[in-house]
């Protein structure tokens, strides 16, 4: 018996690192998975971004789980896209427990050619996208009257401004993480009288493509205060996927079933320093 047994989990940015993570460590507590991811580039995103040969291994270890997957390549910058890749996941699992709106880009190109299109960018599918993930998911969460939970990832930069050096791609993400805040705080007064809940989860930095790329060290040489400026409290450079997806499973839990409109940081101590 899992935690989530009998439950179907809508994951956005599922193709590879936190978002699969959560799809598989759901799928072992005995969630079905509605996986989404974008599969392909954005022009301003300077380090290589998911492929469909990524949202495909996903399936495959969702399944080894011996959990149901339905995984749709989609953009959650467009919203009838995201809404077609979602019912279709409806109509194969039949109903929707949980919603994790992972899916986020961080434009931090160390030469940024166009500041504006890279914010713009980021603001789309930071913010916008999930917005857009949320009203995907939340009027059959109301019809099925079962309540549940939802968990919008933002990050440290949405409770701190640390860092800021007026780049677009900064601008940009710093801003739309502020804004996953103000969309959750809304969102859980709307919800709450269907019994669904929506908390933020907040992490520092952690080892995935987005952090871990030949762009990064790049962009803090032409920044060199952001280093210091971006340090942990506790000595952690940078968190593992389960440090999150950790985090996720207990605020999707019965566990944490009167905890809504939470900004939960996991964040070694960042926010603090």
């Amino acid at each position: 018996m899992g935690s989530l047994d009998g439950k179907v989990a809508f994951i956005t940015g599922a193709a590879r690192a936190q978002g699969r993570n959560h799809a598989v460590r759901m799928a072992e507590e005995g969630a079905d998975i509605i996986a989404v991811d974008l599969c392909d580039q954005i022009d301003t995103v300077p380090y290589q971004m998911s492929t469909p040969d990524d949202l495909d291994e996903t399936v495959g270890m969702v399944e080894a789980r011996g959990r149901r997957i339905v995984a749709r390549e989609a953009d959650v910058r467009d919203p009838l896209a995201l809404q077609a890749a979602f019912d279709a996941g409806l109509t194969e699992l039949g109903r929707v427990d949980i919603v994790v709106a992972n899916a986020g880009i961080a434009a931090l190109a160390p030469e940024e050619t166009d500041p504006v299109q890279a914010f713009n960018d980021t603001i789309a599918t930071n913010l916008a996208g999930v917005r857009h993930t949320v009203h995907a998911a939340a009027p059959t969460m109301i019809e099925q009257n079962r309540g549940g939970a939802m968990v919008l990832t933002s990050s440290t930069q949405g409770l701190s401004g640390r860092g800021g050096n007026g780049t677009g791609g900064l601008d940009g993400y710093t801003a739309a993480k502020h804004g996953v805040v103000g969309l959750m705080r809304s969102y859980a007064n709307w919800l709450a009288p269907h019994g669904i809940r929506v908390n933020t989860l907040h992490p520092t930095a952690v080892r995935t493509p987005m952090v871990e790329n030949e762009t990064v060290p790049a962009f803090m040489k032409d920044y060199p205060d952001m280093a210091n400026a971006m340090a942990n409290l506790l000595p952690v450079e940078m968190m593992d996927h389960d440090d999150t997806t950790n985090a996720v499973l207990w605020l999707v839990s019965d566990r944490a079933r009167y905890v809504t409109g939470v900004t939960l940081p996991v964040d070694a101590g960042f926010c603090v320093r």
